[in-house]
């Protein structure tokens, strides 16, 4: 009876011993996981668990306009491109904004070289008795040179033209510097109205899953009674 009041009774101290020192390296485990920033401790009771975890890393956040600045900065041409991060669409911007003030600047100068020679058949001095009429010694059908000079002003050409020859010729520089100048405001207001709606797309939550699924269908198009078939459904999240 002794031997086994003894056998019970080691038996007892020796699971205490093993209760006691299994915390104990556990502990050391969880402390040693600790250290390298990716262990996560949950206790429940008497027992520890160590949940591994992927570390956690900080995503950039994406960028995302405001729509109403855009098209205030848009104001200054390329402006807005500039503000949404469309780097690509600058040349684009420039190039077509530059040519419609390039067309308009050199229609500009040619007009006024058709307009200064249509003026100089004319008596434009308010003190003269022939003011606005045509110069004395000059007829109509009298010839005159056109100085037609370049964008830079740094070549001229010289042509022959009558007083009708200079008036179509000032009306038809008129009108291509007028047609430019749309043109040139309508590229501006283009681009515009291109970066606010770039920004408004760039605002969008647009997620690559795109699923497709057969679905049964009961009603089919020209069909009055119910007929059995299949359709196709795309679910977009």
């Amino acid at each position: 009876m002794k031997n086994w009041f003894l056998l019970g009774m080691f038996i007892f101290f020796s699971r205490t011993i093993i209760a006691q020192t299994t915390p104990a390296d556990t502990v050391r485990a969880i402390k040693k996981g600790s250290a390298s920033g990716g262990d996560t401790v949950r206790a429940s009771g008497d027992t520890i668990k160590v949940a591994q975890q992927d570390s956690i890393r900080p995503k950039s956040k994406k960028f995302m306009p405001v729509p109403k600045t855009a098209t205030r900065l848009a104001l200054i041409p390329g402006g807005g491109q500039i503000y949404n991060r469309d780097y690509w669409k600058l040349p684009i911007v420039y190039i077509a904004f530059g040519g419609g003030l390039y067309a308009y600047y050199l229609n500009s100068i040619k007009y006024k070289d058709y307009l200064d020679t249509y003026k100089s058949f004319y008596d434009l001095d308010k003190n003269s008795k022939n003011y606005g009429n045509i110069k004395t010694g000059l007829t109509p059908d009298s010839t005159k040179i056109v100085r037609v000079r370049n964008l830079l002003n740094t070549e001229s050409e010289y042509l022959p033209a009558t007083r009708d020859q200079a008036a179509r010729g000032k009306n038809y520089w008129r009108r291509n510097r007028g047609f430019a100048l749309i043109v040139s405001g309508f590229i501006y207001s283009l681009s515009i109205i291109e970066a606010n709606v770039a920004a408004h797309l760039k605002t969008f939550d647009l997620s690559d899953d795109l699923s497709l699924r057969i679905e049964p269908k009961l009603n089919q198009p020209a069909m009055r009674t119910p007929t059995p078939g299949l359709r196709l459904v795309f679910n977009v999240k």
